[in-house]
């Protein structure tokens, strides 16, 4: 597929990413995870093959009320591996590959913490406890620290991304697509769900709402039939993952389910988001906070339900809150993943990405808290540090990064690659998502040498002075 880049190259994209609300919907109530369970706000969605009001109320009623007892016993899918244990009968936490990739330069491949301080920057966070995570400028590519960045671990449902930027371009958003049964057939149990319904009518649009707001695993599947079936998705997934320089992945399933072999990095993650945000409708649908979705036809009317983001640094909760700037992209939960998440938020000029992998430190919320704790770091110490690597870009602009096509040139690293300000000519097409409304500031050349300052932009679409 073309890579949802346009003419532009994401080494030396320039231009805005901006936090999106829609506008008008519903937000619903509750505390809403990305884990495999049905939806919390609409509580009739069910798993294909177990559609009976019986199960469905029992599932939800466990969802509801028995999370913190009966969640990760009965709505998780079961643990495909056991971990060893400790002579006092903990798990064994595991190490990482002592040798691992070196795409985006020789430091990345190595287990451990990977920074390069000059006086006066800060300090890494403390209580950092993910297996892995990146901070990446991501418009330089610059990588500004990075902690076991090419482990394979599971990636739950931040493969999403790799799932929109593999299908997201085949289909215009306001075509229609009327779901059959065989659609909804092969999803895991206890899939996070969106509510999408056999026999009712979608757009591409909603289905990609259903995608990143709730992680629905319906969507996915709904869009991997209309793309030609899950088999054909889940190659043609592996194919963009090749071209995106992305050797850590493999793909088993096209929603980021737990399966043995499936498996990613947070290096690859952040290359994911990346190539994902280099075109506008990825960018609408991950920074969307809140939007209502089409439910079923009652007396003759299709109704609607709200749906929230279950992005906790865009949508908050009550032990965190939105963090500033954010811009999307994408989270995830399950049995052998943990939490995962990549999040991606501009502070002045500076557009930062941040992935995290499986906290070992398992309260509440904790991916978005070390994640925000890096962002943290990264926008006090980006021009305080050395680069230890970059995020490489795809095989049409630099070959192979296997076979030497893309190596790290540590002069360009710490130069920022290419110059990020516009001399280059590559950008990133200004979009600001204010209210719910879609700003796309011109064409090419007028994004090049027009920058929009976040705040100045956000108080007048606000209409405040």
């Amino acid at each position: 597929m073309e890579p949802s880049m346009g003419s532009g190259s994401i080494r030396r994209a320039a231009g805005a990413l901006f936090r999106g609300v829609v506008s008008g919907a519903s937000a619903p109530t509750g505390t809403f995870t990305d884990v495999p369970t049905t939806s919390a706000v609409h509580p009739t969605a069910t798993a294909a093959g177990n559609t009976s009001g019986a199960v469905s109320a029992a599932r939800y009623a466990l969802t509801r009320t028995g999370a913190a007892l009966a969640g990760t016993a009965v709505l998780l899918p079961p643990l495909l591996f056991a971990a060893p244990a400790h002579a006092d009968g903990k798990p064994k936490a595991p190490a990482p590959p002592a040798e691992m990739s070196k795409v985006g330069g020789g430091l990345l491949g190595q287990a451990g913490t990977q920074v390069q301080l000059k006086p006066g920057a800060p300090k890494l966070p403390d209580e950092i406890t993910a297996r892995s995570w990146i901070v990446s400028d991501a418009e330089s590519g610059q990588v500004l620290a990075a902690h076991n960045a090419h482990w394979q671990l599971p990636p739950a449902s931040t493969l999403k991304m790799l799932f929109a930027d593999t299908v997201l371009p085949k289909f215009p958003k306001d075509q229609k697509y009327t779901v059959k049964p065989a659609d909804l057939a092969g999803m895991g149990a206890g899939s996070s769900l969106v509510g999408i319904k056999e026999n009712l009518s979608y757009t591409v649009h909603d289905l990609w709402l259903g995608v990143f707001l709730r992680s629905g695993n319906d969507a996915v599947h709904t869009l991997s039939a209309m793309n030609g079936g899950t088999a054909k998705t889940v190659r043609e997934m592996q194919q963009q993952a090749e071209e995106l320089n992305a050797t850590d992945t493999h793909v088993v399933t096209p929603d980021g389910y737990d399966a043995p072999g499936q498996v990613s990095s947070a290096y690859d993650l952040s290359l994911f988001a990346r190539a994902g945000l280099q075109n506008a409708d990825f960018r609408e649908y991950c920074s969307t906070v809140s939007a209502q979705f089409p439910g079923e036809v009652k007396d003759g009317k299709r109704g609607t339900f709200g749906i929230q983001n279950t992005n906790r640094l865009l949508s908050g909760d009550y032990d965190v809150k939105p963090y500033p700037g954010i811009a999307g992209v994408k989270n995830g939960s399950t049995t052998n993943a943990g939490s995962t998440f990549t999040g991606v938020a501009q502070r002045g000029e500076r557009k930062l990405l941040v992935t995290v992998m499986n906290p070992e430190k398992k309260e509440h919320n904790e991916a978005y808290k070390e994640t925000a704790k890096l962002f943290d770091w990264g926008f006090a110490a980006a021009d305080k540090v050395e680069p230890v690597g970059r995020l490489v870009g795809p095989k049409s602009e630099e070959g192979d990064a296997r076979t030497g096509g893309a190596k790290l040139d540590g002069d360009k690293a710490r130069a920022g690659l290419e110059d990020s300000s516009g001399g280059s000519g590559g950008i990133w097409t200004a979009l600001a998502i204010t209210g719910g409304a879609l700003v796309v500031l011109g064409g090419l050349a007028l994004a090049v040498h027009r920058r929009w300052p976040l705040p100045e932009l956000m108080r007048r679409r606000a209409g405040r002075k």
